[in-house]
């Protein structure tokens, strides 16, 4: 098994690939870390086969796709139980799971997932791969892309920074939230959305984080909680 540093190298590459391509300099801004480290790291997964370096960007192997996999699952399930079975905000959970994900036996995270039921989504919107590595697909598109008077349901946040979840939150915006878009300013102005009964100026760049996907029917009643 990887160490934990490793673990982290993996799971950041693996997110970071869901959106293209990898590149060192990538990985030394996600990790916080100078590009000297990141360059040593790498040396060390190559060494253990769990990624290749082509053209100079960096890949998963099979072998570290299914390491990276398995880091995920534990992350998200850590992040349900300490949101459902522990009542911490949502915003407040990422860098506590980061801790738990390396410190699970695969006889706490079986227990786990029984207690949890295993669930679907980790509190943020994105899918926890199966126990056999299956990981859902998953669609919408970024709030920032629709116009005014649509209504959508947010699926998800792509970027699970404690102060942008923190304000979301704030905002009662969670997965299965229904936002309605009620006008678009221009030259990529903001978004004026409605959340409930209130009305808020989003920004594009913050619109462009939250995935949602489009609502048609009656209008129902804002969630705060994503669906196990």
């Amino acid at each position: 098994m990887p160490s934990a540093t490793l673990e982290e190298y993996l799971e950041t590459i693996y997110k970071l690939a869901e959106r293209g391509e990898v590149r060192p300099a990538h990985l030394a801004e996600a990790m916080g870390v100078s590009g000297p480290t990141v360059t040593a790291t790498l040396k060390r997964l190559q060494a253990k086969g769990l990624i290749t370096r082509p053209d100079n960007g960096v890949a998963l192997t099979a072998m570290g796709a299914s390491e990276a996999i398995s880091i995920v699952r534990r992350h998200r399930l850590a992040e349900r139980f300490l949101v459902d079975a522990l009542g911490l905000p949502w915003d407040e959970v990422h860098e506590e799971a980061c801790r738990l994900e390396h410190a699970l036996s695969p006889k706490v995270q079986t227990a786990l997932e029984v207690f949890l039921e295993n669930p679907s989504f980790c509190p943020h919107g994105h899918p926890i791969p199966s126990s056999d590595g299956i990981v859902a697909p998953v669609g919408g598109e970024p709030l920032c892309d629709f116009a005014a008077d649509s209504r959508v349901e947010i699926l998800r946040v792509e970027d699970e920074d404690d102060s942008l979840l923190s304000y979301l939150a704030s905002l009662g915006m969670y997965p299965g939230t229904e936002v309605s878009v009620c006008d678009v300013a221009p030259f990529k102005g903001p978004l004026m959305i409605e959340v409930g009964q209130s009305r808020y100026a989003l920004g594009r760049d913050i619109a462009s984080k939250i995935v949602v996907t489009p609502v048609v029917g009656p209008a129902k009643r804002s969630k705060r909680d994503s669906t196990k």
